[in-house]
């Protein structure tokens, strides 16, 4: 390259320099996210996430305890997502629609929006790995911590404030409700209980300033509009854990 040549291309890479830093995709959600999960429809469980993002990687730090243990005496397939495209909150009492005792998923879907990312414990995180049973965390006490890759719409939505975690499966020994509405067909697969499927914990994902971990629980709520998630999470996993359980329904809390 000629000294022309190299003087020409030095605007060029300093314009292209500046128009990566200045794109959403590149640097606007870049940072630290974190939240502590809140508490759903009577779950004793509780949880933390942070996640640390540098353009389209994160590396996700998942830690749940206190969920249902046991799935006709396996461990409980507990999956979990990155939700978002809509108020950025997490569903309160005032969103359960027929008073039943249960935050169904389709309660909180105008609240949190539709699977973005599926926190799966390995392979893919797309949203069609939303019910993949064989992805999610197993037991009632577990850990995901791996690096993943952020869609667009995930970092759109960490950019936006609306990013929320959501973690299902309910424990039928403290859930707020009877029993014939824990096992009730559930509103994503009516092969389901209603319980199995809904949301156990919740948390918003705040960008730290100071380092600190922010409170991102269920409180956070606000009266629901009209939408639902249903379609999404049902994808794929559904008729899995059906067979799995064979019709019957039982679960054992975690009493660690």
């Amino acid at each position: 390259m000629n000294k022309k040549m190299r003087l020409l291309a030095v605007p060029a890479l300093a314009i292209s320099a500046v128009a990566m830093a200045g794109s959403p995709a590149m640097a606007a959600h870049d940072g630290t996210y974190s939240s502590t999960l809140g508490q759903l429809s009577g779950t004793t469980g509780s949880g933390t996430i942070t996640l640390d993002v540098v353009g389209d990687k994160a590396k996700v730090n998942l830690q749940v305890s206190g969920l249902a243990e046991t799935f006709m005496d396996a461990p409980y397939p507990h999956v979990q997502h990155i939700h978002g495209g809509a108020k950025g909150q997490c569903p309160t009492v005032a969103d359960d629609a027929n008073g039943d005792g249960i935050l169904s998923t389709t309660d909180g879907a105008a609240s949190y929006g539709g699977i973005l990312t599926t926190l799966s414990t390995s392979g893919a995180t797309t949203p069609a790995e939303g019910l993949n049973l064989a992805l999610g965390g197993q037991g009632g006490s577990y850990t995901v911590e791996r690096e993943i890759t952020l869609d667009m719409a995930t970092q759109e939505a960490l950019a936006a404030g609306t990013a929320v975690v959501v973690v299902h499966g309910l424990d039928p020994a403290t859930v707020t409700a009877t029993p014939e509405a824990f096992n009730a067909p559930s509103d994503l697969e009516p092969s389901l209980p209603l319980g199995a499927t809904s949301p156990a914990l919740c948390g918003v994902l705040v960008e730290q300033q100071m380092g600190a971990m922010p409170n991102g629980g269920a409180d956070t709520g606000v009266a629901q509009e009209t939408g639902s998630n249903a379609g999404v999470l049902a994808f794929g996993g559904g008729l899995v854990l059906a067979a799995a359980a064979g019709g019957t329904y039982m679960v054992r809390r975690n009493n660690a």
